[in-house]
């Protein structure tokens, strides 16, 4: 992992189950990222959820995606 990319992690079943039911989405509905993408945790599959941290100035922006 480069310094400068930002932390991606995997999210659990139960976690990403629990941020679709608080969000009242469906997998299909979020950000899509490519199973190929370098930035991936080691095992990620189709299906699974991603969280990513971007760290700006002074706050911690975070974002969700799904691997296709």
């Amino acid at each position: 992992m480069h310094i400068l990319q930002p932390k991606h992690s995997k999210l659990s079943e139960k976690e990403s189950e629990k941020l679709l039911s608080d969000l009242n989405i469906s997998k299909a509905q979020l950000p899509k990222i490519l199973s190929t993408d370098p930035a991936l945790p080691e095992g990620c599959v189709v299906g699974d959820v991603i969280r990513i941290e971007r760290k700006e100035e002074d706050k911690v922006n975070i974002y969700f995606r799904v691997v296709v």
